[in-house]
């Protein structure tokens, strides 16, 4: 079915981040496994094309658009290069929503212009050694005294925690309080006791930087506080989590559709028995499901775009794209590693790397299991 939710603009954009990814990605990206970290001048030649920051206002270096089809159109192009070590969707889906909706005029006059431009590199501070999908386990402190609060604790898998230049941070002012104990504050690159730990050796994603993030009494201005009030932390992550979840089911269904595409140009080359294997029934049959469920998912992943925009996307639908999506992209591509037979065991294929870059996907954003207990308790249970 012809896909119908972008527009010309959003085309023409497209075109703008498929000929970035070509000339200041694509020959890079394997280097930069090899390192693990993206250089921070590659943040800023994206920002100069205008890549980040849509919905930051005018005034600030922004586009002032708030129209989540051009988040949507960057991370595909990212997922269609297999460049997963750019952090650009944490940077533009999850913290863009915190960084323009939730600061003042004064934040706003501080951060939001290096925010666009890609010199201030943003990351959230949420999951800690042993608290992941119950954000109110948490047990990092912000104490109160006078003008700023003590900050003490410890983060961990934190998506730009080595670039990050700015980090919103998930602290317990009152933990007598419940969820209303949580407050939201951003922690900046060189605030005494502010340190960073190990850049994380991971299954994939290697060129990603995958950080520990430790805070031993680290003074944290209340100028730098999200929010007028303390304790609105929990409600602020959960108004924002819907489209940290379509972010991650976009990324998602573009890579499996792209894992997918290369797969069967592979299948009508690779020779077997005397014939390339496309043609034989088994090949076409895994094809054929496999093609049908993508395109039933990028469809439904779509309208979730739509209802995004539209202020209408709730918790149970992304949580539904979020699980299905990804389960997905597991499926599909390790059916696609087993009809590249050995050669897909090989690192140098594409499809090798993309099969260990997905494995992340059903975790983070909230496993599947938790997506689940979501949708199951909209039903009243």
């Amino acid at each position: 079915m012809q896909r119908d939710l972008f527009e010309e603009e959003h085309l023409l954009f497209r075109e703008t981040v498929r000929e970035f990814m070509t000339r200041e990605v694509a020959p890079h990206h394997a280097q930069w496994e090899k390192d693990g970290i993206i250089p921070r001048e590659v943040w800023k030649k994206a920002g100069e094309l205008g890549i980040f920051g849509f919905s930051v206002p005018e005034e600030y270096g922004g586009s002032g658009i708030t129209d989540f089809r051009y988040n949507a159109v960057i991370v595909e192009e990212i997922m269609r290069f297999g460049a997963t070590g750019l952090g650009f969707g944490l940077h533009n889906d999850i913290m863009a929503p915190y960084m323009v909706d939730l600061t003042n005029d004064e934040q706003k006059q501080r951060w939001l212009p290096g925010f666009a431009s890609g010199e201030l590199i943003t990351a959230i501070g949420m999951t800690e050694p042993g608290a992941g999908s119950d954000l109110q386990g948490i047990k990092t402190s912000a104490v109160l005294e006078g003008d700023h609060y003590v900050v003490n604790g410890q983060k961990t898998f934190i998506t730009n925690g080595i670039n990050s230049d700015l980090v919103v941070v998930v602290a317990k002012t009152d933990p007598s309080a419940g969820a209303r104990g949580t407050t939201l504050m951003v922690v900046e690159r060189g605030m005494d006791g502010f340190s960073r730990g190990r850049n994380l050796d991971k299954i994939g994603m290697h060129a990603q930087d995958t950080a520990e993030l430790f805070f031993e009494n680290v003074h944290v201005p209340v100028a730098n506080r999200l929010g007028e009030e303390e304790g609105q932390g929990f409600f602020q992550l959960m108004a924002n989590l819907p489209q940290e979840r379509l972010s991650i089911a976009v990324a998602a269904v573009a890579a499996a559709e792209s894992v997918l595409e290369t797969t069967i140009e592979y299948c009508k080359t690779r020779k077997a028995f005397g014939r390339n294997i496309g043609a034989f029934q088994n090949t076409r049959f895994v094809i054929a499901e496999l093609s049908t469920e993508v395109e039933i998912a990028r469809h439904y992943v779509d309208k979730c775009i739509r209802a995004l925009n539209a202020k209408e996307l709730t918790v149970v639908d992304a949580a539904k794209a979020k699980w299905w999506t990804t389960e997905l992209q597991h499926k599909v591509i390790d059916r696609c590693l087993q009809l590249h037979g050995g050669y897909g065991y090989m690192t140098e294929y594409p499809v090798a790397k993309a099969w260990m870059d997905s494995r992340v996907q059903t975790i983070y954003g909230g496993t599947t299991e938790i997506m689940k207990e979501i949708i199951g308790r909209s039903f009243g249970f």
